[in-house]
């Protein structure tokens, strides 16, 4: 219990409300404000050859602040363990609006928003054709594909492109062909349309998506 010394002098640990390959989630309550909070813990030996992407999204989380993006209080690190002290671990908060909180497969630029990156990272679902063929790829670009998926799932309840087939879930993807629900408004399909381009060129930017009427 040692490792958890430091921890203990500012938090009440509570039920463990998560677990995982890496890590655990415990509910826990700050000693002084009573605020609750959820506490992300992984043992460095487990983590192995990815505790650097561990890293990563520490640094990703400590230089993001958003209503959506779940929240990082506090990190802590001891010779064995690394603690991660965010916000309550939930998707939705009170007024049902969603909350992003995991960061472990992020890239971040090395240079300005014209790098190019070569990282291939995240679900093969949600990946841009761009980043499946081992290009280098702008992440702007791979995200506003990413997101369009989402967009897509969240309208359809299911996804554009799918196979339990790696190799025919990639050709799906590079074909970028895909079913139109009946129920989808013809606002919602243009915007689908606009993102989901296969030349990531043509795809809409994210200025502009951001600036989008439907959105």
């Amino acid at each position: 219990m040692k490792d958890y010394d430091e921890l203990l002098k500012y938090y009440e640990l509570h039920e463990t409300i998560g677990t995982g390959g890496f890590a655990k989630v415990k509910l826990a309550c700050h000693i002084l404000t009573g605020e609750m909070v959820a506490i992300k813990i992984m043992d460095k030996n487990t983590l192995g050859s990815d505790l650097p992407r561990i890293k990563t999204e520490i640094e990703a989380l400590k230089n993001l602040r958003h209503q959506h993006i779940c929240q990082l209080y506090h990190v802590l690190e001891t010779a064995n363990k690394i603690f991660m002290v965010l916000e309550e671990n939930l998707l939705f908060d009170e007024y049902h609006k969603l909350k992003l909180i995991d960061f472990g497969l992020c890239a971040k630029p090395k240079g300005n928003k014209d790098y190019h990156l070569q990282t291939c990272c995240g679900s093969l679902a949600y990946a841009a054709p761009e980043l499946i063929q081992g290009k280098s790829y702008l992440g702007s670009e791979a995200d506003v594909w990413s997101m369009g998926i989402l967009l897509y799932v969240l309208m359809c309840g299911f996804l554009p492109f799918d196979d339990d087939n790696v190799m025919a879930l990639y050709k799906k993807i590079m074909r970028g062909k895909y079913d139109v629900p009946k129920w989808l408004s013809p606002s919602s399909i243009l915007l689908l349309q606009q993102m989901l381009q296969v030349d990531p060129k043509k795809r809409i930017s994210m200025k502009n998506l951001l600036n989008h009427p439907w959105i």
